[in-house]
């Protein structure tokens, strides 16, 4: 059985009908080679003429369609309110679109706001643009350090204050140069009032003596000051609430070099979304400060080999204290 047989059989198209060499055909066909001999076909029966088909009868004329009697309004269901216009409810949507709009213009103001909105505790957007206008004239700005703690553990401008033990304001030397600035505080934190400590404090500690410097000598602080809930990340609209504390801190301290520990940190001061590796290795500036970004402490314990690049930017955060 050659390749073309096996492949008819296979399509279920065996056996194959040859048509048999015509006499009189100029071409001859050369025999297929390992093919197997046919039956002849036989004479196909005379089909018998078929009976003339009978002339079909003339379709009768349809008769004309009345015209159909025009719809009635339908009356209103009682307790069932009437479909709104297509103009009304785009109206609807615009209207919610420029709340929408509102709304987010009050996260964003806030972001660049140096002084916070004090009071109701609704995290929304429309009371913390009330709180922001309220407080415009500088509440904030003429805080001092026992003040601006006060406010801080007195603060309910979102929900975190409610689920967390106590405030982490922030510790150190209230005159220092550096200022660390880390994320929020975790559950030791929350229990102590203090930020980093734990393991990521012991790491942070340990980073300090690596370029000269002890606890004691900088100023340690977060940009949220109460602990989320399961130590999540913090939402916009509370770091929005909290960014302001910190902003008024920076003002009171005037450090010579802010270094900022993990994207949360990054993204709050310079008003980005970019990643935390396009950020580190460069000098960013915050209001005439320059801004280092390097990894946060608990990412370290995580991924140790990244401390090596942790260890360059702390050395171009020195570089910058002791100009050549």
């Amino acid at each position: 059985m050659d390749r073309r047989e096996a492949m008819l059989r296979e399509l279920n198209l065996y056996p194959v009908w040859v048509r048999r060499v015509v006499a009189s055909e100029t071409k001859v066909v050369e025999p297929v080679a390992s093919v197997e001999l046919v039956a002849p076909i036989e004479e196909t029966a005379q089909v018998e003429e078929s009976a003339p088909v009978e002339q079909a009868a003339p379709v009768e004329e349809a008769a004309p369609v009345e015209e159909a009697a025009p719809v009635e309004e339908a009356a209103p269901v009682e307790g069932v309110a009437p479909v709104e216009s297509v103009p009304a409810i785009e109206q609807d949507a615009e209207q919610n679109r420029e709340q929408l709009m509102d709304q987010a213009a009050c996260v964003i103001d806030l972001f660049a706001a140096d002084f916070p909105s004090a009071g109701s505790g609704d995290a929304s957007g429309d009371s913390l643009r009330e709180f922001q206008l309220k407080n415009a004239g500088g509440l904030l700005g003429g805080t001092d350090w026992p003040e601006l703690e006060q406010k801080v553990h007195d603060c309910t401008e979102c929900k975190l204050r409610q689920n967390c033990t106590q405030t982490v304001f922030g510790t150190g030397d209230i005159h220092a140069r550096w200022l660390f600035v880390g994320e929020a505080p975790g559950a030791e934190e929350d229990e102590r009032g203090e930020p980093f400590v734990g393991a990521s404090g012991r790491l942070l500690d340990n980073m300090l003596m690596a370029i000269g410097l002890k606890r004691s000598e900088v100023y340690i602080a977060n940009v949220i000051k109460c602990r989320p809930v399961d130590d999540r990340h913090p939402h916009v609209g509370e770091i929005a609430a909290c960014l302001p504390y910190l902003k008024r801190q920076i003002g009171l301290l005037q450090p010579a070099v802010i270094v900022a520990l993990g994207k949360t940190a990054a993204s709050a001061l310079l008003e980005t979304d970019a990643t935390i590796a396009s950020m580190r290795g460069s000098v960013h500036d915050y209001k005439g400060i320059p801004l280092v970004v390097t990894y946060h402490p608990a990412y370290l314990l995580r991924s140790p080999l990244e401390k090596a690049r942790a260890w360059q930017d702390l050395s171009l955060a020195l570089k910058i204290m002791t100009p050549v």
